[in-house]
């Protein structure tokens, strides 16, 4: 039943994502809603399946009803797959298992599904960022320089290189130093979090890991530095496509205004490299006589008889007559009732603003954006200030 793979991939999709709250309060950060029809794990699953890998194992941990309902049996990515496909993986009670501590020990508690399918290499993976990649690509690469592992990296300006673990390579992108956020970064190669190992280097440093009592389970922390500290072969793999890790709420917004506008900055339309989501029979948008639409956008289900621009609809969004919405990301079943402005916000799923309401304020220097929970409603001429966050 379980035929040998060459490569499968292990997608880490149980982080809190705290700094999203309160977007995560009820869900997982990789199931958060991003671009109108997706979800922020979609863009990981489809470039698994559009990279030629069809074994994923989802590590899910935090808050997992959604995101577990979402991934279902993988139909949407053609991952329904007998001896393969996707498979959720979340923590459990055992001799030897527990919560998971992590990312390494994470990846340690499920050797078991990993050992299953015999691979030559491991692919892990961040649940949480938006991007498109050809993992096989890289895998040529790790093949070619018969590496023990290769770490895909991305320049990043020198100012936000304290944010990431930094790479530091020779002219081959061999890897000879790893900086975890440093305070002065030698380089500006940051980690984008996505390694391939060689399945038995990997099981090696895993099982030494976790007979470490004072190992923080992390790839980051312990994993990669001791892999360093031994002279194994680890070669940087240069990315220079579009990524963003939209763990913030300013990054995840920034990141679905890059979505719009005649030349976008990530460019969901391209019919070579597809990325799959989960629909819903949803109708047709509407747009009423009265309602204008621009620079933005609006999917199935939505009904618009006011303003809308510079913005990002969800589906099933209602604007009524003589409401604003400006600069936001509205996601699904949010009702803008009559003369209500939403602006320079994001509006979680099922809000209702009431008439007259005014959620957020103009996108100027300086100004916060405004957040809003799930299911909650604005009464009839509240004001929402920029910045605000309620949940």
């Amino acid at each position: 039943m379980y035929r040998k793979k060459e490569c499968i991939a292990m997608l880490l999709a149980g982080g809190q994502g705290s700094r999203l709250s309160p977007l995560t309060e009820k869900t997982a950060k990789p199931a958060v809603p991003f671009g109108g029809k997706y979800r922020i794990i979609d863009f990981t699953m489809s470039n698994c399946v559009n990279s030629g890998i069809y074994t994923v194992g989802v590590l899910t941990q935090y808050q997992p009803l959604a995101l577990n309902e979402y991934i279902g049996n993988g139909e949407p990515w053609d991952l329904d797959r007998v001896g393969g496909g996707v498979m959720v993986l979340p923590p459990y009670q055992g001799k030897t298992s527990d919560w998971y501590k992590g990312t390494a020990n994470a990846i340690y508690q499920n050797l078991a599904f990993i050992r299953r399918y015999d691979p030559d290499y491991v692919l892990v993976l961040s649940g949480d960022h938006v991007y498109k990649m050809d993992y096989s690509l890289m895998l040529d690469i790790h093949k070619a320089k018969n590496a023990d592992c290769t770490i895909a990296v991305l320049e990043v300006p020198l100012s936000e290189a304290s944010r990431f673990g930094i790479m530091n390579s020779d002219a081959d992108d061999r890897i000879y130093e790893f900086e975890e956020k440093p305070k002065n970064p030698k380089s500006t190669k940051a980690s984008m979090g996505i390694y391939i190992f060689n399945r038995s280097v990997l099981e090696d440093y895993l099982i030494r890991d976790e007979a470490d009592g004072t190992s923080a389970k992390d790839f980051g922390k312990n994993i990669i530095p001791k892999m360093l500290a031994d002279g194994m072969k680890m070669y940087a793999y240069p990315f220079d496509g579009y990524w963003k890790d939209v763990g913030t709420i300013a990054s995840l917004w920034e990141a679905n205004m890059d979505l719009l506008g005649e030349k976008p900055k990530f460019d969901l339309h391209d019919r070579g490299w597809r990325i799959f989501s989960r629909n819903y029979a949803n109708p047709p948008h509407f747009i009423g006589e009265q309602g204008r639409v621009s620079n933005s956008i609006v999917t199935e289900g939505c009904e618009i008889y006011g303003l809308v621009e510079n913005s990002v609809l969800s589906d099933d969004v209602i604007v009524k007559p003589g409401a604003v919405v400006r600069d936001s990301v509205v996601m699904s079943g949010v009702t803008v009732c009559e003369d209500a402005s939403v602006k320079y916000s994001i509006i979680d799923a099922g809000v209702m603003i009431g008439k007259g309401a005014s959620v957020g304020g103009e996108r100027t220097e300086g100004a916060g954006i405004t957040v809003v929970g799930g299911d909650i409603t604005i009464a009839d001429g509240t004001t929402v200030p920029n910045g605000s966050s309620l949940f």
